[in-house]
């Protein structure tokens, strides 16, 4: 139950990263998010504690999130990939570096259940305000949404999509802290750039 608590408080922070970073309204979709995370965070259990898969479970998490953003809140299917992947590597980024200031290391988190639902807190605070502020202030990326079509161009991220995946399973198999940093941190830096691309690209 606490498994579920805290990873859903974690999952919805991810949700609302994604809605306010891109300026959709959060609200209009919250319950839909929630149910999803509630599943998301069932076949997480599954993965980590009865398969011993743990590096399987973002992956999950990526797929899921990106048909719940294609199906429920009508992104472009390539806006859906674009936003969830960029979303969930600015958490990482932002989560990782609270583990590096209050514990030092990602040891101390798996080796301590409190340790975990004190990380996934702060994090789902640090985020959920900052990203509150951001949205308040007008920021964000807007799109003509029916101006987005899958082109050519794309089969680039479509690329750099599969070695996101492949990275992130390496990453988390490792365990490298600081590998983690900077490997989100680029990833993040790319789709924000390839963000505001398209968004000037649509004006």
């Amino acid at each position: 139950m606490l498994f579920m608590f805290f990873s859903t408080i974690e999952l919805m922070s991810i949700y609302y990263l994604i809605m306010s970073l891109f300026r959709f309204k959060w609200k209009h979709h919250a319950w839909q998010a929630l149910f999803v995370t509630l599943i998301i965070n069932l076949q997480s259990y599954l993965v980590r504690k009865e398969l011993d898969m743990s590096n399987i479970a973002p992956l999950i998490l990526i797929v899921i999130f990106i048909l719940f953003f294609a199906a429920v809140v009508r992104m472009p299917l390539i806006l859906s990939v674009v936003a969830t992947i960029s979303g969930y590597a600015i958490f990482a980024v932002i989560q990782t570096v609270i583990v590096l200031i209050l514990f030092g290391s990602i040891g101390a988190i798996e080796g301590n259940k409190s340790n975990g639902y004190i990380l996934q807190v702060l994090t789902s605070v640090v985020i959920c305000s900052f990203f509150w502020h951001y949205y308040r202030k007008g920021k964000g990326f807007t799109f003509d949404i029916e101006k987005l079509r899958f082109k050519l161009e794309d089969i680039f991220l479509t690329t750099i999509i599969i070695i996101f995946l492949i990275g992130i399973s390496i990453l988390l198999y490792y365990n490298e802290i600081y590998l983690n940093i900077l490997f989100f941190l680029v990833i993040s830096i790319f789709f924000i750039y390839y963000s505001t691309g398209k968004e000037k690209e649509n004006d």
